[in-house]
Order: C-alpha cells, then structure tokens, then sequence
C-alpha cells in the first residue's frame, strides 16, 4: 500500500460518513498571528473549533501537509521527520465518542488491514479536575470484546502528559473560558524490536519506537470555570494520524526511512555517495527528510534567510549537505529529483514548480560553499591549517547559530572547542526553541483577545484601502496580529509616501467611526468572485466559501474571528513600514 493508497483510502472513508473534504492549507500558514508553520492538521481548523461556523459543515477530513521545526535535531532515529502529511476529520458539535472510535478501528482493521492484535489503545486516567474517561472506555472494552480480546490487556490509561488536549497544555495551564478534552490514541506495536531495561511492555511506559502512536481523536468536551470544568454543549472531535506512520505500520517496519516512500530516495543516496545505508541510517535520514522538507518549504515561496521561516529553510539545507558532504556526495540535483519524484505522487504541484525549488536550493548551495570558504580564510590568517585553532563553545555555537556552519564543518576548518559545552548550549537552545513554539503555538492559534481581533478586522478595511489607492492587482500576502500590534504584508515595489500612510490612516479611521457592521455569508464561490470577494482563488477553497462583508466597504474571503461593528476598533495607526523584498511592503499598525 502506497501512500497515495493510503490518503485515498482515508478521504473515501470519511465521505462515506457524510464528511466534506476541505483543502490542504498552506505549509507557511496565512493569516495565522505568531506561528512559521502549519504544523498539524488542526491547526487551520481552530476558529472553527471554537465556534466560527465552517462553509464546508459540521463534518470535515482532509489530508494536511505539516513541518514540525522542533523536530530537526531529532532526525536520525528512524522515526522522527520534520515534513509530514496528516490525515485528519473532525466533528464540529455533531457525532461524538460513541461514532468516532468504532469508525476508527474499522479504518485501522479492515481499510488498512492493520492485525488487531498488534493495536494497543489509550484513554485519559482522569486528574484532580476532570475525571476518568470511562466512555471512552466503555465503548473500547465492549468493541475489543466484540472482537474475541480481553479489553485489561489492551487498553491503558494515563495522565494529562499523554491524554489530554488544549491549547494551553495541562489543566491547571488553561485560562477561564478555554476548551479542552480527554483523547484516545492507537498504537501498534512492531515485531522483532527488544525493549530498553526501563520501557515497560504498553504504550504508556515505552519510550523505544516499539510502540508507535498511529491515530489520535481528541474529544473538546469541557470549558474551564472558575468552579472547574463544565461540559460543552457542542462537544467536537479531532481527529489526526500521519501518513508516514500508518505506512510504516501497514508495512510493519519501524524504520520511516525503509518504507516504500524514503526507499527509493535513500537509494538515490546510496548510489550517489556509494555508501551503504545500514552503515550510515543517521546521515541518510537526516538527508532525505531535510531535503524533502526543504523542497515543500521551497514550494511555498520561502528563500532561505536570516530570520523566521527563511532561516529554518536555511538550516534545513545546510544541515543536509554537511551530511552529504560527509558521505562524500557531489550531485545533490539527483536526490531532489527523486525526492520530487516520489512526493508529487500526492503533491503534483511539485512537478510543476520543480525548476525553481530547485533553484533556490541549489543556490543556498553555492551560498553555503562561499560562507565556508570565508570562513577558511580567517583561519588561513590566524594561523594556517596545519594549526588547530582552538575556541570556545560559545564561539563555536555563535558560528552555527550566526553563519549556518555546523559543529561537522567548523571541526573541518581546524578549529577545536569543548564539545560537551556546546552540546549543553545546542540542549539549552532546543528547549528554547520548544518552548517558543508551543508559545508561538498557543497564542498564535487560539488568540481571541480583544485586541486581536480588533487587529483581524482593521486588516480587512487596511487591505480594501490599500487597494482602493493603488489597484485590485495589490494584495495580501500575509499578515501577523497580536495584541500588541497589527503586521500586513502586500506585494509593491516601492515605499509608501508620508501622504500616502496618512491617507491610508484616515480612510481606515473614517470606516471605523462609520460603525459599519460586520458579519459573514457562506456563498458557493462562483458567487464569491462575482460579487468581487477579496481572495486568491487558488484552488484551496472548496465549493462554498466564507465570506466577511464590512458593510459595503469591504468583502473578503476570511474564517474569522471579528468585531461585530468598527467602532469597536475604535482607531488605527500605521507605526512603521519596511521593505521586506520580492517586490513585496511590510505595514505596521496599532489600534485601539
């Protein structure tokens, strides 16, 4: 089985239960406040998920394409990957448990063709804020005895660490009003792998790769109070499970990189650099994941950079071609192209982009090549090669950190730093980086402050001002709205006038003390375009789009949320303006 099988399979499933496919949202999200990337399939999904009505209906699936950058030092296990696709399908206050789980082992069982006995679930043991999900329970225990197994020896519980969803972690994290819920995960379990001495034989106490997580449904079931949690109304489900997991379980190979997806690249590798892959597994998965995320990243129109999503495109490709370069690999043209080759089996849009992703990657190449070759010359001029250069770890981890040389290349330069030092700075620096995206995650998702959403709204009257003044042809091209200011980017090729950003602030102040009102219609897109909605109209949306009317000043294809009128805005000031290239502005604002 394929995963073009497996992704097809999934859709079918689901839209045989009534559920809507809905697009692929964009690896570099829009609209989405503080975070680089999509990272789960959810992740679009959330103000959906918190009440905004979907164009599409209370039943959706789709197959999401993520990058998950806190990940990247952790290829080279065999089970971690940075780019991953993820298959997903959510009740929006419809069906609940009772629907969800039976669906789910019969997807698992008889679609994919998984063997019962190798399936392992888990629920939520329940803490000293919501209880034990026994439903979840109940429904399991009766299933796996319907199927001739002992329910005791399949099912296990844990704790908030493992079962629990919201988007401010744990329990005692979430604020007054925020929704949450148990969830039950599926594992399988591999053959022919021996435990760690501290794993125990179940999914809750192995930390070894033997058991691996294949399917998770979340059920949102309870908002905190300020007595304790309160059930829902609406309760939702969702529901994730990554292609590349299922394909290793369907395949029972624990190894991502030998599945009949990375196989043919890692052979591509092998010829390319004569080296076998049982000798060298962590540079070639750390090669074909790197490269295949760097090219869905590409494909979004990133360059490589100093900052955001360009640096971590930046590290991507850099970190593949130390490794490469390690193996003694020359042509790196030919593992994309087989890269390309596998993955437009499910993104075709690959193929047609292919001559510039190349490009860019090939470019940072030559890049890279130069940045080294500077980098040779200062140490020619302190002392020569044939004299090691010794350094500390902090200088060392300001040459990874600053020009992109990895601890493989800046030991290659003659240069020798205390590598447990830098190990300790590389740990500290990943926990940071954790942190900062599960900061970025919350907040940049799940933000509804008041001055949020105020900021969504102005953009919408920004972006029809902006418009007005220059022509239909200027639009958004991405946005980034917290509660502290408003960012709004749009393509033009040169910087605004004095008189120009004061237009722009009166004509956006004018609508706001216009109070005009604000709400939304969810219209067959045809209908969309002829009514001139703003919108890229590029093939993500579905049949029936959401459209947001700002009185008859503005309309624009949006998922929300917004203020009920504009004067709740109350005003708006542009703060600073940058050239951020491409032909392509950068505005900043403040309102309130």
């Amino acid at each position: 089985m394929t995963a073009r099988e497996i992704i097809d399979i999934y859709i079918s499933f689901f839209e045989k239960r009534g559920h809507q496919q809905i697009a692929n949202s964009a690896l570099v999200p829009e609209n989405d406040p503080t975070t680089l990337f999509t990272s789960s399939g959810m992740q679009p999904l959330i103000p959906y998920l918190l009440g905004e009505q979907h164009p599409a209906g209370k039943r959706l699936a789709n197959v999401q394409n993520c990058f998950r950058a806190v990940d990247i030092e952790e290829v080279g296990d065999n089970r971690h990957s940075t780019f991953f696709r993820m298959l997903g399908n959510w009740s929006l206050g419809d069906y609940f448990k009772a629907d969800e789980i039976p669906w789910l082992w019969e997807l698992l069982t008889k679609e994919f063709g998984l063997p019962k006995e190798k399936l392992y679930i888990t629920i939520f043991k329940g803490d000293g804020n919501v209880e034990y999900d026994r439903e979840a329970y109940d429904i399991w225990s009766k299933l796996l005895k319907d199927e001739g197994m002992e329910p005791s020896q399949r099912i296990f519980a844990a704790g908030v660490d493992k079962n629990w969803w919201s988007r401010s972690g744990i329990p005692e994290n979430m604020p007054l009003g925020e929704i949450g819920g148990p969830d039950s995960e599926v594992y399988f379990k591999f053959d022919g792998l021996e435990h760690k001495p501290e794993c125990k034989d179940n999914p809750v106490d192995c930390e070894c790769g033997k058991f691996l997580e294949i399917a998770n449904s979340v059920f949102m079931q309870y908002k905190k109070t300020e007595t304790g949690f309160e059930e829902l109304p609406n309760r939702n489900v969702d529901y994730g499970g990554g292609v590349e997991r299922l394909l290793a379980a369907v395949e029972n190979n624990p190894d991502y990189f030998e599945t009949s997806l990375f196989a043919p690249i890692i052979k591509a590798i092998e010829k390319e650099t004569g080296k076998n892959y049982g000798e060298h597994k962590t540079q070639m998965q750390i090669i074909s994941d790197h490269l295949a995320a760097a090219v869905f990243i590409a494909n979004d129109n990133i360059k490589p950079s100093k900052t955001e999503q360009g640096y971590i495109l930046r590290r991507l490709i850099r970190r593949a071609i130390d490794n490469f370069r390690e193996l003694k690999g020359n042509n790196l043209e030919v593992i994309l192209d087989e890269i390309v080759n596998e993955y437009s089996k499910t993104d075709e849009v690959l193929k047609t982009n292919y001559e510039e992703i190349k490009n860019v990657i090939l470019e940072e190449q030559q890049n890279y090549q130069r940045t080294i070759s500077e980098a040779e010359k200062i140490l020619k001029t302190s002392g020569g090669n044939d004299v090691a250069k010794k350094i500390s770890s902090e200088e060392a981890f300001k040459m990874y950190t600053t020009h992109g040389l990895s601890p493989t290349q800046i030991r290659s330069l003659g240069y020798v730093f205390d590598e447990q030092e830098f190990a300790e700075l590389m740990e500290k620096h990943k926990n940071l980086s954790r942190t900062a995206s599960s900061g970025m995650f919350k907040g940049g998702l799940a933000d509804q402050s008041e001055k949020t959403i105020m900021g969504h709204t102005a953009t919408h009257l920004l972006h029809q001002a902006l418009r007005d003044m220059f022509g239909k042809q200027l639009h958004q091209t991405g946005s980034n709205i917290t509660s502290e200011r408003v960012r709004f980017d749009f393509n033009f090729d040169r910087k605004l006038t004095d008189d120009e950003v004061s237009e722009l602030e009166k004509t956006v102040n004018k609508k706001i003390t216009e109070n005009l009102p604000v709400h939304f219609e969810i219209l067959p897109l045809e209908k969309a375009k002829a009514l001139g909605a703003i919108g890229l109209f590029d093939g993500k949306y579905g049949n029936d789009v959401k459209v947001y009317f700002v009185g008859d000043y503005s309309k624009e294809l949006c998922g929300g949320p917004h203020v009920n009128f504009t004067s709740e805005i109350k005003t708006f000031k542009i703060i600073k303006q940058e050239n951020i290239g491409n032909k392509q502005r950068r505005l900043y604002a403040v309102v309130g």
